[in-house]
């Protein structure tokens, strides 16, 4: 019986992970074993962090929107519940875009916003 040499399976799979672990230092670059390990847990950070990443965005939208109603005399919570009685249907995003690049259309919201909580 001939004798098997598996080169090519193994070969693939070590190539693989070195160079998904290429860049790292020391051992976590060259011994496969360590690269691995590394490489795993680089992959699981990726993973959360893409979720943490939608969170963080959030917060900062709401800081900024936060800080603009301020600016124009009224809390982000008033402001908030303002723009959803007055059907205003802009997200956070575009609302802290629009805080940022132009102030004077968001004082037109926050007026509105305003507005609607006094007639309530």
């Amino acid at each position: 019986m001939p004798r098997v040499i598996r080169g090519t399976k193994g070969k693939d799979r070590r190539k693989k992970i070195l160079s998904l672990a290429k860049g790292y230092q020391g051992k976590r670059s060259t011994c496969k074993r360590i690269a691995k390990q590394a490489v795993m847990k680089a992959l699981v950070h990726s993973y959360v962090d893409r979720r943490r990443r939608k969170r963080d965005f959030r917060g900062l939208w709401i800081t900024r929107i936060s800080a603009a109603a301020q600016q124009n005399g009224i809390s982000y919570s008033r402001f908030i519940n303002g723009l959803q009685r007055c059907g205003v249907l802009l997200n956070r995003k575009m609302l802290a875009d629009i805080a940022v690049r132009d102030e004077q259309t968001f004082a037109c919201i926050a007026e509105m916003a305003k507005q609607e909580r006094t007639d309530a």
